[in-house]
């Protein structure tokens, strides 16, 4: 009887044991579940108001060429200007032996005065027949002869006056002289050499740097998507940023000056497919050269809610699509694919996929995937500005 109730206790010890270990263990069980996020570092999206560049590739031009011919044939008799120097407009370069000219000038002038006396004595017999004409002294006749012979007395002074006029104009032809402002080549020609009047080879060439054009070349797709972004109102024009041009030299290095828009071509160049369009810089330093290579950045328009990111936060994906992290509003991650236009500076312009106030994941890329709960910072700025 003892040994029952002793084996009584024990078991119900034992089983007390065992009930309240089960009691604190599923108490203790709800503590180990609540999985933790990955912290990641994020943008905050946000519009502005953008201007839009385009660089550009494109070749220097002279502002103005002009090829020195003679206008009479002759001797070239002294050069008159130092080759590679700077000369002016009407400035004489070369002097063609005025001999011949001189000569035809002067007998020219013999003519217009032998012209002038001859038309007075005629318009005075014309002026006498008239008057006897009228008292039936001379003919009809008479009279008709006297008066053509004063007319044509006139047309002959007016001939000499002309072939006087070409005359002088031949002389002044004799003194070479540049039609523009500019910087003459070598000369083509040495003293004593024989030229003809709009021989093919030029004496010299003169040419004008300051001002000078930059021709660039855009390709008719670009050109027709912006006009296309201007008509839609996706862009706003800026006439005064739009008309101003930045040269980058072949170096790399900025030109000192800007430039100015002159116009673009109507026309697409079949075998490039692309349109010129033509800037004007100022050159005081002589700079830039004719048949340079040169780069400029213009203005395309004013987007108003552009929407720039870090390069670091857009990745690609299997398709080769641009794909960004964000976080949800219940603070897991979302993949967003997205359409972007251009890199500016470290950043993405992108047009489509992501919206003002979005959080855009920067950092911890590599250990997140879409759904997981994230626990949210702001980035550094290092990450946020890498390339």
């Amino acid at each position: 009887m003892l040994r029952s109730r002793i084996a009584l206790i024990v078991f119900s010890a034992l089983v007390g044991t065992v009930v309240l270990s089960g009691c604190d263990q599923s108490a203790e069980q709800p503590k180990a579940v609540a999985p933790q996020g990955t912290p990641v570092g994020v943008v905050t999206v946000k519009s502005q108001a953008l201007t839009l560049k385009k660089e550009l590739p494109g070749r220097i031009n002279a502002y103005q060429i002009a090829e020195i011919r003679p206008q009479v044939s002759g001797i070239v008799q002294s050069r008159l200007f130092e080759e590679g120097t700077q000369v002016t407009q009407g400035q004489a370069l070369y002097q063609i032996n005025p001999a011949t000219f001189e000569a035809e000038l002067a007998a020219s002038k013999a003519a217009v005065a032998r012209a002038e006396a001859s038309i007075a004595s005629s318009k005075s017999k014309a002026a006498r027949y008239k008057e006897l004409l009228a008292i039936k002294a001379v003919s009809q006749q008479d009279f008709d002869e006297a008066d053509a012979a004063a007319k044509q007395a006139t047309a002959e002074l007016l001939t000499a006056k002309a072939k006087l006029q070409a005359a002088q104009i031949n002389l002044d032809y004799s003194h070479v002289a540049s039609p523009i402002s500019g910087q003459i080549s070598k000369s083509n020609v040495t003293v004593g050499a024989l030229v003809s009047a709009n021989q093919t080879m030029a004496l010299a060439t003169v040419t004008q740097l300051d001002p000078i054009y930059v021709d660039l070349t855009q390709s008719s797709n670009e050109l027709t998507k912006l006009k296309q972004a201007l008509a839609s109102g996706e862009l706003s024009v800026d006439n005064e940023a739009q008309s101003e041009v930045e040269l980058y030299m072949e170096d790399g290095s900025v030109y000192p000056h800007k430039g100015t828009l002159q116009f673009s071509e109507v026309t697409v160049n079949p075998s490039t497919g692309s349109v010129t369009l033509r800037a004007k810089f100022p050159n005081p330093e002589k700079l830039l050269l004719p048949g340079m290579y040169a780069r400029a950045s213009i203005v395309e328009g004013v987007k108003q809610a552009a929407i720039l990111v870090p390069q670091r936060g857009v990745t690609r994906n299997t398709k080769g699509e641009p794909i960004a992290m964000v976080v949800s509003a219940n603070n897991t991650v979302e993949s967003r694919v997205l359409a972007v236009d251009r890199t500016i500076g470290s950043n993405w312009l992108v047009t489509k996929g992501l919206n003002d106030g979005d959080k855009l994941i920067v950092e911890g890329l590599q250990k997140i995937r879409p759904g997981a709960p994230v626990i949210v910072t702001e980035a550094t700025p290092s990450a946020t500005h890498a390339q």
